[in-house]
């Protein structure tokens, strides 16, 4: 795991680069000269913060108009049997 650091200005110029250089460890954003930001995948925050990746819907539930999802799929009634092998 590497450190890297972009100017605010090379970071507002090339985003995807700095998104790349961030899947090999934390990204520093500097004002001029001193560190203002950091970017990190988002894995490595929930690890850092001490909490669980969070589930799809878990995410879900907390955009705006997603309160209360519920999520309840209808089952198939699919019977599974061992396949012959003869």
């Amino acid at each position: 795991m590497s450190i890297h650091t972009f100017t605010s200005r090379d970071f507002t110029r090339d985003v995807s680069a700095a998104k790349r250089a961030a899947m090999d460890g934390p990204v520093f954003i500097t004002d001029r000269g001193r560190p203002a930001f950091a970017l990190l995948k988002i894995d490595d925050y929930y690890r850092m913060a001490g909490k669980a990746t969070p589930s799809l819907l878990e995410v879900m539930d907390g955009m705006p108009g997603g309160e209360g999802i519920e999520f309840d799929p209808p089952k198939l009634g699919i019977q599974i049997q061992a396949a012959n092998l003869d």
